[in-house]
């Protein structure tokens, strides 16, 4: 993710050059991608208390109690889906509308007579909101949280937000033959439910997709049936809680840490990571081991905890034995460089570096990326197949795959995601396996050769510079 950027930078944007504004949009955007799953859950703690708040001036109005749990039960009223305005359209206009800010997430409070609802929605890139919470009479409403969501009409196709898109959705009712605008932008993942063919738009086609989505592309799986996948490389990833036993990379997994997680479950961001990094079919180094620390990203918001657990992570590599030595460490951060005591973190970097190990973030005082999308029907894609993505740094030093990709779920150990977007997050991990291949081919490159090598070997493409692993391997080979 990139830099979490300080309070009141939105509310300046106006005195901003275009160059800044367009890094500092990417920022908040990527940010919220990698901790919507973590801060929805907050909201969940957060909804409770404001909704009791509401409730103690609530007048019961019968009317009101029976239209919500019977429109409810017909779902007409839905998780997801229902928007502030279609509940006032069934109950009249609320007698108090509050809104809240936390972090990236917005909730929005309205109490009628006898009824309170909360609304949520990801803010940065203005989502719409739609229903959370529900109370009638005191009571919960059973609106489907703890089900599938079910797509009324082709008008909900609007509802999803931009980060979980039509993730564990069901479109089978509809008829989404006219419908090719609205899918193309929304990710989906192994258990959206889809209509039938015929109800699909001409060449649509989800499964196709997912399996096209977990070619890592620019000529890595060429690189695999060559031998060249990383083995003998250790990467270690500091990221979010990890659902352990997905197929991707249960099988890569050599070391796993809990930081101050204890109890938490596993989250959205670390399948993707790791799954890019070492998959077996989505990875660019398939045979790196991979050494897994979850931490707190939500709750580290300081330079000190990530520098002090690099300085373990740098203290057990010299201790390893039977198993491939850390090259590289991935972290999906780009705040590094905003937060205070960066000396600190600079610090832990260099000591990183002197014993060998380099430390790929996604702070533009590492190194600027821009992110690539997959042109799509281009299953084996090369430097060409790409366009420029979402989130990209002015005069990016190099641009790196992320949208229309594949990627491990965290629902399931079978289950993967096609994320149409890309989050800054993705391009790290991907960096770190190249990484890996060129150590894999020659132990001796230094962790700021490697940069280099990334840069000097780059192609030059109309989105940008785009990593080339195939060349980044045979200048490392040649390295002496």
């Amino acid at each position: 993710m990139k830099a979490v950027l300080p309070t009141g930078t939105i509310s300046n944007m106006n005195s901003m050059n275009t160059d800044k504004l367009q890094a500092t949009l990417s920022a908040r955007a990527d940010y919220a991608h990698s901790l919507a799953p973590v801060a929805f859950g907050a909201a969940l703690m957060a909804v409770s208390a404001l909704q009791g708040a509401l409730g103690q001036n609530a007048v019961p109005g019968l009317a009101s109690l029976e239209a919500v749990r019977a429109a409810a039960r017909d779902g007409t009223i839905a998780f997801r889906l229902t928007t502030p305005e279609e509940l006032e359209h069934l109950l009249g206009k609320p007698q108090s509308d509050r809104r809240k800010r936390d972090g990236d997430m917005e909730l929005c409070m309205l109490e009628f007579p006898g009824v309170s609802a909360t609304f949520a929605r990801v803010c940065v890139l203005a989502s719409p909101f739609t229903l959370f919470e529900l109370q009638a009479g005191g009571q919960g409403v059973d609106i489907g949280r703890d089900r599938q969501v079910v797509l009324r009409t082709v008008g909900d196709l609007k509802k999803p937000d931009f980060f979980r898109g039509l993730g564990g959705m069901s479109l089978a009712k509809l008829d989404l033959r006219d419908q090719d605008r609205l899918l193309n932008g929304l990710g989906f993942d192994s258990q959206t439910v889809w209509p039938g063919a015929d109800r699909l738009p001409a060449g649509f086609e989800p499964a196709r997709l997912l399996e096209e989505g977990k070619n890592p592309g620019l000529g890595v799986r060429k690189l695999h049936a060559a031998g060249i996948d990383g083995r003998g490389v250790g990467i270690a990833i500091m990221d979010q809680p990890l659902l352990l036993d997905h197929e991707e990379y249960k099988d890569r997994i050599v070391k796993y840490t809990e930081v101050e997680v204890e109890g938490s479950p596993p989250q959205m961001h670390g399948p993707a990571v790791a799954s890019i990094a070492v998959g077996k079919s989505c990875g660019v180094a398939p045979g790196a081991a991979l050494y897994y620390f979850a931490c707190p990203s939500w709750k580290w918001l300081r330079n000190e905890p990530w520098a002090e657990q690099l300085d373990r992570i740098v203290e057990m590599n010299r201790g390893l034995t039977g198993t491939p030595r850390i090259r590289v460490v991935s972290i999906s951060l780009g705040a590094f460089s905003e937060r205070p005591n960066y000396a600190r973190w600079q610090q832990a970097v260099k000591k990183a570096e002197e014993a060998g190990i380099l430390v790929v973030t996604c702070d533009p005082g590492f190194l600027t990326l821009g992110t690539l999308k997959r042109l799509e029907k281009r299953p084996d894609p090369t430097p060409s197949d790409y366009e420029r993505g979402l989130y990209f740094y002015p005069g990016a030093a190099l641009c790196v795959p992320a949208a229309n990709r594949t990627l491990a779920s965290f629902r399931g150990p079978g289950l993967y995601t096609y994320d149409r977007n890309g989050g800054m997050s993705w391009t790290v991990p991907y960096l770190a396996g190249v990484a890996a291949l060129g150590w894999q081919v020659n132990p001796a490159v230094k962790p700021q050769e490697m940069v280099e090598l990334w840069k000097r070997t780059a192609v030059r493409t109309a989105a940008g510079p785009v990593i080339d692993p195939a060349a980044v391997v045979e200048a490392s080979r040649s390295l002496k």
